[in-house]
């Protein structure tokens, strides 16, 4: 029960006897400011009375305003789906929809639209595409057209205030640090964000000159656009704060962009942000792509963090938020580090250089899959991953014409991710120029970035000697095949033009790993 309401009113908007038309079933969803009861082919929307900081719907005569602005801003881009305010009334023995008595509470009544419409169930089913896109893009485009922009939603534009939203973000966030997000994903984040800010500033500023910041929509994700061949419904825009809806359009943009990624369709995105752009005559909102997605991606992990604390959550729906969340905070770690386009991720070096521990560490921050040559080597030769063969087994296994199927295999599982959009981490040693040639001429340069891994010899030869003590080491290389493996190592100079980044994983993992999130963060493309 929603602490928020009165007991008896709450019983009176559980009952399907209740409402006017007599329902014959009714579905009860929170939000984290309202109460929602689906009762077909009815919505009603009923704000609960709290005051957040960013939302006050604390008072009646403020529930009832935000209730009305609700109604008149979505009529912009979903005119016939709100149908208005109801008063809900006091009555002898209980309550009444638009009743006589004295007034309790407020309800935004709306149509229901069929679940199999909405953007999000189409992607799931496969039934939306570019066509899709493609009407969401133009409608868009025409509405940010006809928002005429104001000094005070000028405003909103600028650095500083920009700042406000991302700083109260930041700040919102720390208590999950450790929880729904890692402090090396957070920091790295936050630095992007500044980092963004500093180099970017006379950016902003020409997109405010330049007439592009406006009233949006404001809450721009999948399930928030129904079509159906005849229909298209943008609707639930935010109401109840008009500093999140005095935006860049590239920001709204970017919201429905980094959620079509979200979903597994980073194609989609990609997609969207081009029509955009073309539609709207706007090509220089796709520079600010990276960080706009970024920012949407963090808010979303925030308020599925939130959720993960509610009181009115069972366990079942704090798990799945936190999950969400997770999810949304990899994905604007991948803004931040990668942008928008999918890469490979090569961290390469020297036997026991900490290339594999470091890789494995940032693919479970990007939420990427990793290809390691040691474990497809071992699957291609259908060798147990933790088993250490004889001489003669190891020397059948690193044969040259194995290593060159192993680095084949590789190349290709990589491609086959960049091709669906998703990107990939590698380690391997890549050991020789020809195989890293290969991988260059494979992939090109543009979708690769590199890593070496570094070490002093004296930790690599402390590490080998460790492997004989653990039983969960993929590799067979130990230290009698330290000096072998040393020397056939040709040094990386060829790939000193591209600008490869150098990792010293001697000290603690965990601070390896923010150091380079946080050097990629900052290395703005």
């Amino acid at each position: 029960m929603d602490e928020h309401f009165d007991s008896g009113l709450l019983a009176f908007l559980r009952d399907p006897a209740s409402y006017p038309h007599r329902p014959r079933e009714l579905r009860e969803l929170h939000t984290h400011g309202s109460l929602v009861f689906v009762v077909p082919p009815f919505v009603y929307k009923i704000k609960k009375p709290v005051d957040l900081g960013f939302l006050d719907f604390s008072s009646l005569e403020k529930r009832r305003y935000f209730c009305e602005r609700e109604v008149e801003l979505n009529s912009r881009l979903s005119p016939g789906v709100y149908l208005g305010v109801e008063s809900i009334t006091r009555e002898d023995g209980g309550f009444a929809f638009g009743g006589s008595g004295p007034v309790v509470e407020y309800a935004v009544k709306m149509r229901q639209l069929p679940h199999e419409g909405f953007l999000d169930a189409r992607i799931k089913a496969g039934t939306a595409g570019e066509a899709e896109l493609e009407r969401v893009a133009r409608m868009l485009a025409e509405f940010y057209q006809k928002q005429v922009p104001t000094p005070e939603i000028e405003a909103w534009g600028s650095v500083e205030k920009l700042r406000v939203n991302t700083d109260e973000n930041f700040s919102q966030t720390e208590a999950f640090v450790g929880k729904t997000i890692s402090r090396a994903a957070f920091e790295a984040i936050r630095e992007f964000t500044n980092a963004f800010y500093e180099q970017k500033r006379p950016l902003f500023e020409k997109r405010v000159s330049d007439g592009w910041i406006r009233d949006c929509h404001g809450d721009l994700h999948l399930d928030h656009v129904h079509v159906t061949d005849d229909e298209l419904h943008i609707y639930d825009c935010i109401e109840f704060n008009d500093r999140f809806r005095y935006l860049d359009v590239a920001c709204d943009v970017a919201f429905l962009a980094m959620d079509l990624d979200y979903h597994g369709r980073p194609d989609l995105g990609r997609f969207f942000v081009r029509r955009m752009a073309e539609f709207s005559g706007d090509a220089e909102m796709i520079r600010l792509m990276d960080f706009y997605q970024c920012y949407r991606a963090y808010v979303r992990g925030k308020v599925e963090s939130f959720h993960t604390v509610s009181e009115i959550a069972d366990d079942r729906e704090r798990a799945a938020a936190a999950r969400n969340a997770r999810r949304y905070f990899k994905l604007a770690l991948r803004y931040a580090v990668c942008g928008p386009h999918p890469l490979a991720l090569v961290f390469m070096g020297r036997v026991a250089s900490g290339k594999s521990t470091l890789a494995r560490a940032i693919s479970q921050e990007l939420g990427w899959r990793i290809v390691s040559s040691d474990e497809v080597r071992k699957t291609l030769a259908r060798v147990p991953l933790h088993e250490r063969g004889d001489v003669k087994s190891r020397a059948s296994l690193y044969a040259p014409g194995m290593t060159d199927l192993t680095y084949d295999t590789m190349i290709r599982e990589a491609q086959g991710a960049l091709d669906h959009g998703h990107g990939v981490v590698l380690d391997a040693t890549f050991a020789t120029r020809s195989s890293r040639d290969h991988l260059r001429e494979a992939l090109g340069d543009s979708n690769v970035k590199w890593t070496i891994a570094e070490v002093d010899e004296a930790t690599a030869r402390e590490r080998l000697r460790d492997r004989d003590e653990r039983d969960d080491v993929v590799s067979d290389a130990r230290i009698e095949d330290h000096g072998f493996l040393n020397a056939a190592f040709e040094p990386p100079d060829e790939l000193a033009g591209l600008k490869p980044y150098f990792a010293d994983t001697s000290g603690d993992a965990d601070e390896t790993v923010k150091r380079l999130l946080l050097r990629w963060a900052t290395d703005l493309r």
